[in-house]
């Protein structure tokens, strides 16, 4: 699955369905909570969080705003991301599903 980030003048949201297979739950889990703090601190990441579906304990869901496409490429470009894109369906049942979203509103 290649992500093609849409071109936007400003802010991009993402949010998406990650549905592991039940024998690497835990540790798809650990590896997505791995990601939230250092993605917080790159630039342009405004937000970041990793939640469990409240009506599928076995769905992780994920939430990114970024202040720009071209800094949303920079964190897909990152080591540790890109071998979790390489990687993914070892982890998976299904393809991650991501839907992108364009902010109307303000970000702070």
């Amino acid at each position: 699955m290649e992500i093609v980030i849409p071109q936007t003048g400003g802010p991009v949201g993402i949010y998406g369905f990650a549905r592991p297979k039940p024998e690497r739950a835990e540790e798809l889990e650990r590896l997505l909570l791995s990601f939230v703090e250092p993605t917080r601190d790159e630039p342009g990441s405004l937000q970041y969080q990793v939640h469990r579906d409240a009506a599928d304990p076995s769905t992780l869901v994920f939430y990114e705003l970024w202040r720009s496409a071209d800094d949303l490429r920079a964190h897909l470009a990152r080591p540790e991301l890109a071998d979790f894109q390489q990687r993914r369906l070892e982890y998976l049942r299904e393809d991650l599903e991501i839907h992108w979203l364009t902010p109307l509103s303000a970000t702070a």
